[in-house]
C-alpha cells in the first residue's frame, strides 16, 4: 500500500488483487452471504480506492483493511434488513406464530395452564406469592412489597426460586424449591 501510495500502479493492481479473498473472507466472517459477498468486495475496494491517502505506512494494512470491510459489510447488512423478504418456506410458514392454531391447540394450552396452576400451587408460600404478583399481576417490585409486606430483595429471591422449583417441576426433573 505504502507503494502504491507512491504512485507505483503495478503494486496497486497486485495489492487489489490479493485483498479480493481476504475481503471476500472477512465479509463472509461478519455474516454476509451469497452474492452479497461481491457486493460488499466491490464497496470496500472503491472505499480503498477513496480512503488510501488516509493509510498510515507505519502501521500494519490487515487492520485497517479490516475496519473498512467490517464497516462495508455491516452497511450491506443494514440494507439488507430493511428490505423485506419473501418467505417461501413452507415450514416457516406453518410454524409461524400468525399461522392458524391447529387442531387441539386449545386442550394443549389448557392442560398447560392447568398444570402450570397446579406446580404454583404447591410452591411455599412467599414463592407463590412471588410469583402471582410480579409475573402474572404484572406488578412492579414496590407494588407486591407493598401488597405482601415483604422487601423486594425478598421478592426477588422468593421469584429467583419459584422460577428454578418450577422449571424442574414442569420439566420433570427433582428440583431444590427452596424456601
Amino acid at each position: 500500500m505504502a507503494a502504491a501510495q507512491s504512485g507505483d500502479a503495478a503494486a496497486y493492481r497486485l495489492l487489489l488483487r490479493e485483498c479480493l479473498p481476504v475481503i471476500a473472507s472477512m465479509a463472509r466472517a461478519q455474516g454476509v452471504r451469497g452474492e452479497a459477498v461481491d457486493d460488499v468486495v466491490q464497496e470496500t475496494l472503491l472505499t480503498i480506492h477513496k480512503a488510501r491517502a488516509t493509510y498510515d505506512p507505519a502501521r500494519p494494512f490487515l487492520p485497517w483493511l479490516r475496519a473498512i470491510t467490517q464497516r462495508r459489510a455491516i452497511d450491506r447488512l443494514r440494507r439488507a434488513g430493511r428490505r423485506l423478504q419473501e418467505v417461501h418456506d413452507p415450514f416457516a410458514y406453518e410454524t409461524h406464530a400468525d399461522a392458524a392454531p391447529g387442531p387441539g391447540a386449545r386442550l394443549e394450552v389448557r392442560e398447560r395452564d392447568a398444570r402450570l396452576a397446579e406446580a404454583v400451587a404447591g410452591l411455599p408460600e412467599g414463592q407463590r406469592q412471588a410469583v402471582e404478583q410480579l409475573a402474572f399481576q404484572e406488578r412492579s417490585l414496590d407494588e407486591a412489597a407493598a401488597l405482601t409486606g415483604r422487601s423486594k430483595g425478598a421478592l426477588k429471591v422468593n421469584l429467583h426460586r419459584a422460577l428454578k422449583a418450577l422449571r424442574a417441576t414442569l420439566s420433570g426433573e427433582k428440583g431444590d424449591g427452596g424456601v
